[in-house]
């Protein structure tokens, strides 16, 4: 099997591999947090990045110390994988530049990526990326560093398939809480909610808009928060919501616990598993070729499907048979 064409090589142009990114997003502010994320990443594997934040967990008037002290997580032994990276400041802050300075003069080669929240255009989202690439060059940094986007304004939901097609962008993410209050109260409380988030209107929209951007050009979609951190339950439908009717990819935890009920979530079922081996070691055998399996016919588009399937499998953790790990992800 190992010396046939690799499914994406036989599949995929490059423009149309997106990045395989971990499934979930774990942020956390706090120190204690943050040193329990990178044990707990460390048992588990990379299939989960954190995200040390630095807009909505620095200490009012400890900004300083606080991207110091994230800059020293960076470069600490517990980050085993180089899978965490880092919310900035909003563009527009006074702390910005000293976020990015410190970071990336400090961990730059660390870094796995750096989320930028609130812009308010694709304009903000050029001006940023401008001055990290700056900053890069000025302090030395040859590793790429990829952005992700957090659209919670108007404006940025109104640029978001610009701000998609930007090269710097690997990945978008949707502010729930912000975006809400930027309606200035006309969305009631309950589309906070696990549930009401997928069923109010305008909510809807904006998730679609950004999941719809995000693949048309092959980035990366990450859900947003669910806030019931303690009811499993919740967040098991609200990820399955997000993961088969949205189309996301990738979403947010801010809790421990919320980790592996993501994973689970996202997970293919065993019955899609067993179905998407079975038709693409037959697709492989027969050179990519159409084939008939149990009485239906599949060809190149549907094998794209079902390898997408076994990458989500296996970016979720989910125990593959080691002949498909050996043939299939064995770079990985």
């Amino acid at each position: 099997m190992t010396s046939l064409l690799h499914p994406k090589k036989a599949l995929f142009d490059d423009s149309e591999l997106s990045p395989a990114l971990p499934i979930v997003d774990h942020y956390c502010g706090v120190e204690v947090r943050m040193d329990k994320s990178l044990e707990l990443q460390a048992q588990m594997g990379p299939v989960f990045d954190i995200t040390l934040d630095l807009e909505d967990g620095a200490p009012v008037g400890g900004e300083q110390e606080h991207r110091e002290m994230v800059a020293e997580k960076l470069l600490s032994p517990a980050n085993r994988f180089g899978r965490v990276g880092a919310r900035v400041h909003p563009f527009d802050h006074p702390d910005f530049e000293a976020d990015i300075d410190t970071l990336i003069g400090s961990a730059g080669e660390s870094l796995a990526f750096l989320m930028l929240p609130k812009p308010n255009s694709l304009a903000d989202v050029q001006a940023a990326c401008s001055q990290i690439d700056a900053c890069l060059l000025r302090k030395g940094i040859k590793k790429p560093l990829p952005i992700h986007a957090l659209i919670e304004t108007h404006g940025a939901l109104r640029d978001v398939q610009a701000i998609a097609a930007h090269p710097r962008i690997e990945s978008l993410s949707f502010g729930l809480m912000d975006f809400v209050s930027a309606h200035r109260g006309a969305i009631p409380r309950y589309a906070l909610s696990a549930e009401g988030q997928f069923t109010h209107p305008l909510i809807a929209r904006a998730k679609l808009e950004i999941s719809a951007a995000a693949h048309s050009y092959a980035k990366t979609p990450s859900h947003c928060v669910v806030t019931e951190f303690k009811n499993s339950s919740a967040l098991h439908a609200a990820a399955t919501r997000a993961a088969r009717e949205f189309a996301y990819t990738r979403m947010w935890s801010i809790h421990p616990g919320q980790i592996q009920v993501i994973l689970d979530a996202f997970a293919p079922s065993v019955a899609e598993l067993d179905e998407a081996i079975e038709i693409i070691q037959a697709a492989q055998a027969a050179q990519w070729a159409p084939i008939q399996y149990r009485d239906t016919l599949h060809d190149r588009a549907s094998y794209r499907f079902f390898w997408q399937l076994l990458e989500r499998a296996h970016r979720t953790g989910h125990h593959l048979p080691i002949e498909i790990r050996q043939a299939y992800f064995s770079a990985d």
